[in-house]
């Protein structure tokens, strides 16, 4: 096959050669089942072919071992695809806990990135080899799909909710990005590229980059601008709940159900006050729904995640 239309893109980032493997495992026992099928189906029809007109079949009676073989070996085979390709998502849904945080909006038609020391790109993602890196995927207008073919990774980015995926670039170089859901008349144009850089050149990159303020610094900002503050105090005598430690914790509604606060949680609590009220607090909080941008709603949360209890001092 020619070099420019290859039959794999890249393999660049940790899960990608597992990931071919699967797609070519799978592939090769179904070629292998649809050229055993077709080629005993052919033989049969020209052994079994009637010679005469009066010629009549034998009855089957059937074989148990024969019928036991072509069950348990699919079904074996099944349980390999299926174990692996579950072991694989698990691995991918989960992103690992030291990663680097990187939020991404989608947007008609481009992809709005920052970074957690504030510098900010469009269409554009620097990111240092071999480091784990966690996308938070969030869409300001309809649905957009954030894909990287080399790193085999894809998420969609959904409007209401928060999105992640993650990878880890094993291959220096630039790789591109692609929205893999139809998302309006210029959607073939929503594209962009990672730049996979060593790790002192990226430092160098982040140096010169120009910096409005890291995503917890903004959202600082937003949290006093917002007027939040006033409600949401940390010694928990205001209005409102105390965020320290919230994020990530059990929390208890009013109507007596329990649930996870986590950043889903912390986005619908902002953009839809009433819809999860936390138990023995009235619901007098403002709809911030159509107030603040998908930017700025995952700096306000990533504010939030930042604020965790002070820790005791050892006597």
């Amino acid at each position: 096959m020619s070099s420019s239309f290859p039959l794999f893109p890249p393999s660049a980032s940790s899960v990608s050669t597992e990931m071919d493997l699967l797609y070519l495992f799978i592939i090769a026992v179904c070629a292998f089942f649809t050229i055993l099928v077709v080629a005993l189906v052919v033989y049969f029809t020209l052994k079994y072919k009637r010679q005469h007109d009066t010629d009549v079949g034998e009855p089957i009676h059937g074989s148990i071992a024969l019928e036991l073989t072509w069950t348990i070996i699919p079904l074996i085979l099944s349980l390999v695809m299926f174990g692996w390709g579950a072991s694989l998502f698990y691995r991918l849904s989960r992103p690992p806990a030291d990663a680097m945080d990187v939020m991404v909006v989608g947007k008609q038609w481009m992809w709005k990135i920052q970074h957690p020391e504030g510098v900010r790109e469009i269409n554009e993602l620097h990111v240092p080899l071999g480091r784990n890196v966690r996308i938070t995927l969030g869409s300001e207008d309809v649905i957009h799909d954030f894909a990287i073919p080399a790193f085999r990774v894809k998420m969609d980015a959904v409007p209401g909710k928060f999105t992640t995926l993650w990878f880890n670039a094993t291959e220096l170089g630039t790789f591109h990005i692609y929205c893999q859901q139809y998302c309006g008349t210029r959607h073939s144009g929503m594209m962009g590229a990672v730049v996979v850089m060593t790790p002192q050149d990226y430092e160098a990159w982040l140096a010169g980059g120009r910096s409005t303020g890291t995503a917890v610094q903004n959202g600082e900002r937003l949290f006093a601008d917002l007027s939040c503050i006033t409600c949401h105090k940390a010694d928990s005598t205001g209005r409102g709940p105390t965020l320290i430690g919230v994020y990530n914790s059990r929390v208890t509604l009013a109507d007596g159900r329990t649930v996870v606060a986590d950043e889903n949680y912390l986005r619908e609590s902002i953009m839809n006050s009433q819809a999860k009220v936390v138990q023995g607090y009235q619901p007098i909080m403002p709809v911030f729904q159509t107030q603040i941008s998908e930017e700025n709603l995952m700096q306000l949360v990533a504010y939030i995640k930042s604020l965790k209890p002070a820790e005791k001092k050892q006597p």
